[in-house]
């Protein structure tokens, strides 16, 4: 399969090499405005891959390169930096989602391709990639809340001295501020998380659960405070997206893609099969009386950011 991936920064490369090392590509073309960057990272990731993979890794700054793939990942536009929201993003990286979806649509096969959206505030930005590329909404698909719910699985893996491979437990709604966690689903060897606490005696009160959710909510601020950006998480998240993917695996990853919700066409975050065609089912899970409410909430943020466009 060919896979392009469009922006070479930090989040980009990350990526390029990410899905590099699952094996799913036989060619990956890097894009970037700045041909040197994408001449330099085609370079290291070829030398990279002389130790894993087989793959043929091109760098181009001409759209006209990315033809024949069936992926493109769109990770362009600019990062958070500390103290700054993802919603601040929100104008920015419009203009690019502007800018590259076109290009984009002009040079692949409309009938097959996926959209993968990283760029940021990502729900609003799924919303408008789909707009501009009249792809089904199946095949524009953001990474959503999938590295939320892997802070989320890590931090009870942790705390509850379990593998995160036995944890299912989902951060829903925006990536961003307003996402909440659905601890009413959550579930541990396929036992609801309150019945394993009680078999393990372990305690996971109210005040712990609030600690947790700042924690998973907080968690990129953390890292950008720390190392001026976040990368491998979402690398990582866009490689298993990816996976999937080509493997046809029809697994359930809480991605954001474009649905009626609340009576508006909204991108969040829901539990959803996902395989070779894109997205093949959404499921709502079960939801508290707080979680429902907090999960309108953050439909309705999502929706009035789209708008202020």
């Amino acid at each position: 399969m060919k896979i392009a991936i469009i922006g070479l920064g930090s989040v980009g490369s990350a990526v390029a090499t990410a899905v590099a090392n699952t094996g799913m590509a036989q060619e990956i073309v890097l894009f970037d405005r700045d041909g040197v960057r994408a001449r330099a990272a085609a370079e290291d990731l070829g030398h990279a891959a002389a130790f894993s993979y087989d793959i043929k890794i091109t760098a181009v700054n001409n759209y006209r390169a990315i033809r024949g793939s069936e992926i493109v990942i769109i990770a362009a536009g600019a990062n958070q930096k500390p103290g700054q929201t993802r919603t601040d993003l929100l104008h920015a990286n419009a203009a690019v989602i502007n800018d590259i979806v076109p290009r984009v649509m002009a040079n692949v096969d409309a009938k097959n391709v996926k959209l993968i959206i990283v760029t940021n505030p990502l729900d609003v930005m799924v919303m408008l990639a789909q707009k501009i590329s009249k792809l089904p909404p199946a095949r524009v698909i953001g990474t959503g809340t999938m590295l939320d719910s892997a802070r989320l699985r890590t931090i009870l893996s942790r705390q509850l001295s379990v593998s995160t491979q036995s944890i299912n437990a989902y951060v829903l709604g925006e990536h961003g501020d307003s996402s909440m966690i659905n601890w009413s689903s959550a579930c541990i060897g396929g036992i609801d998380l309150n019945t394993f606490c009680k078999q393990t005696k372990n305690s996971l009160p109210t005040s712990t659960r609030k600690t947790i959710e700042h924690r998973v909510r907080n968690a990129a601020y953390e890292i950008i405070r720390g190392r001026g950006a976040t990368w491998d998480g979402i690398a990582g998240a866009v490689a298993d997206l990816v996976r999937c993917i080509v493997n046809d695996e029809h697994r359930i990853l809480t991605v954001s893609t474009l649905g009626a919700m609340y009576n508006k066409p909204i991108s969040i975050s829901l539990p959803r099969i996902v395989g070779r065609s894109g997205i093949i089912a959404t499921l709502q899970p079960k939801m508290s009386t707080d979680e429902t409410i907090a999960f309108r909430r953050s439909a309705r943020i999502i929706r009035r950011n789209f708008d202020a466009l």
